[in-house]
């Protein structure tokens, strides 16, 4: 019995545009006009690729991304959530991406747009560093910056400078904090005792508990929330780096006491 005819695809040169006959699954051949090698999956301009077989390449997984930036000359990234590291397109600098656990004493610069945790037997000291989220349950000395959220519970420790996008104290933690919290926003479940200057939002949670003073351009009070000071809503913090001034509402003329209100208070 004669031989199965074989399948056979269409493979066009891309160099001279002679058109063959191919073998199914044939990775690449020789031109039989101009002689040149080739791919099968290579085309003219203008013209689709030859498929050599049903499992030809397939499309290239897609893959979750987001955005940071570079630390030292600030051009926008996309890297995929799961990298741990990648280098700047413009100055080719190392831009780290992992989460740091810190259970001892370190004296370090932390530069990640990933999430550091101090524990409560974690000790960072002398550090002037710069994260993506952190959680300070043990001590710290030097200055932070947050470029999301920055949670602090009951045991944590600090001096030095602290900023964020948004300051998180958990239901059932306290903090107090002398000099004013200059921030983006606040979101306060436990106990807060600081004079706070946020350029967004501040919610008070319906556990919170909060005496001092906000500036704010929103506040949002929960049912059940303790707020004891005076509030000036409609502000832009003018004191805040890269922030413009503007100008704000009137403060209270003495300390008030809201409890269980619901407010939402917004600025024009």
């Amino acid at each position: 019995m004669p031989a199965p005819k074989q399948k056979t695809v269409e493979a066009t040169c891309p160099k001279c545009g002679h058109s063959q006959r191919e073998p199914e699954g044939a990775y690449s051949t020789i031109c039989k006009k101009c002689r040149s090698h080739f791919r099968l999956d290579e085309a003219p301009a203008g013209q689709p690729a030859a498929k050599t077989s049903r499992a030809a390449k397939a499309e290239k997984p897609t893959f979750a991304q987001r955005k940071v930036s570079c630390f030292q000359c600030g051009t926008e990234l996309d890297v995929p959530v799961a990298a741990e590291s990648t280098m700047c397109k413009r100055c080719s600098s190392h831009v780290d991406l992992r989460d740091y656990n810190i259970t001892q004493t370190v004296s370090k610069n932390f530069r990640t747009y990933g999430r550091i945790v101090v524990e409560e037997k974690g000790y960072v000291l002398n550090t002037d560093s710069r994260v993506g989220e952190a959680v300070i349950k043990g001590r710290l000395i030097g200055k932070i910056i947050a470029e999301r959220t920055l949670e602090i519970h009951s045991s944590a420790r600090i001096k030095g400078t602290i900023n964020t996008k948004c300051l998180m104290v958990p239901a059932g933690h306290h903090f107090r904090w002398a000099e004013p919290l200059r921030i983006g926003g606040a979101e306060i479940g436990g106990e807060l005792v600081g004079n706070v200057e946020s350029t967004g939002t501040v919610t008070l949670k319906s556990s919170a508990r909060f005496f001092g003073d906000i500036e704010a351009a929103n506040l949002v009070i929960e049912n059940g929330a303790v707020f004891v000071g005076a509030a000036k809503i409609g502000a832009t913090v003018s004191k805040l780096p890269g922030t413009a001034a503007a100008t704000a509402t009137a403060p209270d003329p003495a300390p008030k006491r809201y409890r269980g209100t619901g407010a939402v208070l917004r600025g024009l």
